[in-house]
């Protein structure tokens, strides 16, 4: 087998530019600063070439590939190369027989890498264990998956886990001009205008996948003739035939970010299922973040759905947590199912209203004592101050609910939450009147 170092160090002269640009060195690598700074863990076992077992978990394009060529090209191990796409157990088994062999004749570590190794079933990833529980390998996995449902729970044990990230704009950015500057490996012998407008749609529909970016970049720029001056200019136009996708008029940062976002919530909250599709696909479409499209849909949950349909709330946020594991562009599907569900749930703002009444109350009114038969009795000596003295335990009396005071009158300005009689709301508002009207016994509701 060909050996990774080969693969990243002889490139032929038409190899794709994602491939030519590939960093390969530490100090070139860009992006996860997190796991890769001076000085951090990670960093300092590559250095000192004492990597133990990991896995690299993030999207595409981020550099788990990249990183592990790095490593190829700094270890005095030998280092393999799979890919769980085209490698079958049998190739594993030999690679683990050269890797004994090394072991035994010349007491050299081996280093195997699996790419996608979630393609792996859990029978094949077996393969793997014996042979890095007693050092014969050590596991370089990388993964697009997360690895806590994908991959074997006994190798994760055996392993580190490094989650990366999409890399940033500023990243992006950065891939990009290196591709223009360097004359060995990019575009540095080409004479070049490229209009600003046009790289932001790169890096914006990039997604933070830096093959994404280097391959619309060589499109643009290998489709483009040179004018009479010898100058390719690149114009927003052609950026966007590269990408495959127009230039939508979304500043992330400005009004039309405010504005769309405004439009999805109040669609929402209008029970317009189709306009909240739309308005959310737009966003995602511009690259908005899908983190915060989760936050404004698990705020809107509580805020104008509330009570008349509490799984709204238990939607949303399972929507959110969809979104962290899963990425884009899967995520854009539970957060539309989140969406539509909002949109067609029955409304009420009323727990909404409730909090701005009585965080008024609390900013505006003199504050009010505990109760002292609310005030807590478990610690020694409370009950010599009379904490917890006159208090009656609801369970123990009929309908669960006994009268009795919980805020002093004086301290607040009428009910606070006012449920309507839209959805499971309409049973709250039915018990509190109950309640409220200070009847003996609050009959269960339905």
């Amino acid at each position: 087998m060909q050996l990774f170092q080969d693969q990243i160090n002889i490139l032929d002269a038409n190899a794709p530019l994602a491939a030519r640009m590939r960093p390969k060195t530490l100090d070139e690598f860009l992006g996860q600063e997190h796991i890769l700074k001076p000085g951090s863990l990670l960093r300092r076992a590559i250095e000192r070439d004492e990597l133990t077992s990991v896995i690299f978990w993030g999207p595409p394009g981020c550099g788990k590939s990249t990183l592990a060529g790095i490593i190829a090209n700094t270890t005095k191990a030998a280092f393999e190369n799979f890919s769980a796409v085209i490698s079958g157990i049998a190739d594993v088994r030999k690679a683990i027989d050269r890797a004994n062999e090394r072991k035994k004749a010349y007491g050299q570590k081996t280093i195997l890498f699996v790419d996608e190794i979630h393609r792996f079933n859990k029978a094949q990833q077996d393969a793997f264990l014996p042979h890095v529980e007693n050092g014969t390998i050590i596991l370089i996995g990388a993964t697009t998956e997360n690895p806590y449902f994908e991959v074997n729970t006994p190798l994760i044990s055996r392993s580190r886990i490094f989650k990366f990230e999409s890399l940033g704009d500023e990243h992006i950015r950065e891939v990009i001009q290196r591709a223009l500057r360097d004359k060995e490996k990019g575009f540095g012998d080409l004479q070049i205008e490229i209009e600003p407008d046009a790289v932001e749609h790169i890096i914006s529909i990039s997604g933070g996948d830096a093959r994404n970016a280097l391959n619309a970049l060589e499109l643009a720029v290998m489709t483009t003739p040179p004018d009479s001056t010898g100058v390719r200019r690149i114009n927003l136009q052609i950026a966007e035939e590269a990408v495959q996708q127009r230039v939508l008029n979304y500043d992330k940062n400005g009004d039309n970010h405010y504005d769309t976002i405004s439009a999805f919530i109040k669609s929402m909250r209008g029970s317009d299922p189709d306009a909240a599709l739309y308005w959310l696909a737009r966003m995602l479409h511009a690259g908005e973040d899908p983190k915060f499209i989760a936050r404004r849909i698990v705020i809107q949950a509580a805020e104008d759905v509330g009570n008349a349909d509490p799984m709204a709330l238990v939607v949303a946020t399972s929507a959110a947590q969809a979104v962290q594991f899963v990425g884009m562009p899967e995520a854009q599907i539970p957060l539309a199912q989140a969406a539509v569900y909002l949109a067609c749930a029955p409304k009420s703002n009323a727990s909404y209203i409730g909090i701005k009444r009585a965080m008024k109350d609390v900013v505006e009114e003199r504050p009010a004592p505990v109760p002292i038969h609310l005030r807590d009795a478990s610690y020694p000596g409370a009950k010599q101050l009379g904490h917890g003295k006159g208090y009656k335990y609801p369970h123990d009396f009929p309908g669960g609910h006994v009268k009795q005071e919980y805020v002093p009158e004086q301290a607040i300005n009428g009910p606070y939450y006012e449920p309507t009689d839209r959805g499971h709301e309409a049973k709250f508002k039915k018990r509190l009147e109950a309640i409220r009207k200070g009847e003996e016994k609050v009959e269960e509701t339905q």
